[in-house]
């Protein structure tokens, strides 16, 4: 029985992502900065509620939903990119994420009126529209990136919550874009298991090398609104080096896969094996840059 209990709680705390708490917290932080919060009891119940509670809102329902999915990809079963429950653990889940919802639903609303009820409102819809069976945005890309900007309404409870204006719209426009490429990210990182499991996503559609590039324009789109609306020079050029690094992985990789066709092409009308493909493979995956060497994280990784 303990057993049991242990294999249950450390599904339910995989399934709300701990690995993301911390970039969830710093959503959180972002429209409290230069202010004293530390000694608020709002404060805290918000930072409480955006790991756990949200956590499992939001990635939970993702894991019921992706059950097949999931049995195939490698990442899952971690406290980083989720659980890989079982169909009784899965079955039960639903309602434990009601009910972990419920006290901070209520609590928050006491605290900040019932005006908060429309953030809660706000993320279990986006999380609806993801996820539902059949009609869900997650299998109707690009709505599934556009989707992310759901995360907005983070903003929202913190600056509600804890009685501060609400953030310039580029900084929320900066925020939607940052969770956009985050999921752009793990769309890559998931390509062959959602190929497999015959999941559409961006990346599966347009393919590896479309979608880095992808992602690429979003974190420079990110750089860019920071150069022009900060004026944060440094910042701007250390957020646009990784996704120019990136495009450069990413055409370098594409130029050695059309080689690599061509030279199989060669081979099939001569009739030999290819003279330069373990010369081939090692170019394929360059080591010490690019995505291999440098992964970035984020808070909406599946």
């Amino acid at each position: 029985m303990a057993i049991l209990l242990r294999s249950d709680n450390a599904f339910l705390l995989q399934a709300s992502r701990p690995g993301l708490w911390l970039t969830a917290i710093a959503f959180y932080m972002l429209p409290l900065g230069q202010r004293e919060v530390f000694h608020s009891l709002a404060f805290w119940l918000g930072v409480l509620y955006v790991s756990f509670p949200m956590g499992l809102l939001l990635y939970g329902w993702n894991d019921i939903v992706d059950y097949d999915a999931d049995r195939l990809n490698p990442r899952k079963g971690t406290f980083l990119f989720g659980a890989r429950g079982t169909p009784e653990q899965l079955r039960r889940l639903p309602l434990r994420i009601v009910l972990v919802q419920l006290p901070f639903v209520v609590a928050c609303s006491l605290l900040a009126g019932p005006k908060l009820l429309v953030c809660f409102a706000g993320m279990t819809a986006a999380a609806a529209l993801y996820n539902w069976p059949r009609y869900g945005f997650k299998t109707r890309p690009p709505l599934e990136i556009l989707n992310q900007a759901g995360y907005l309404f983070v903003f929202l409870l913190s600056s509600w919550l804890n009685h501060v204006p609400l953030l310039p719209w580029p900084t929320m426009l900066f925020g939607a874009l940052f969770a956009m490429h985050s999921h752009v990210f793990g769309e890559i990182m998931d390509v062959e298991p959602d190929r497999t499991a015959g999941r559409h996503t961006t990346a599966t559609v347009i393919g590896r090398v479309p979608a880095k590039l992808l992602m690429a324009v979003l974190m420079l789109v990110e750089a860019g609104l920071v150069l022009r609306f900060l004026g944060a020079r440094t910042l701007a050029r250390d957020l646009a080096q990784p996704p120019l690094q990136q495009s450069r992985d990413a055409l370098v990789h594409a130029g050695v896969e059309r080689r690599r066709a061509h030279q199989h092409a060669v081979d099939l009308v001569a009739g030999e094996p290819a003279a330069d493909e373990v010369r081939l493979n090692q170019l394929i995956e360059p080591t010490g840059s690019g995505l291999a060497a440098r992964r970035p994280t984020g808070p909406f990784l599946e």
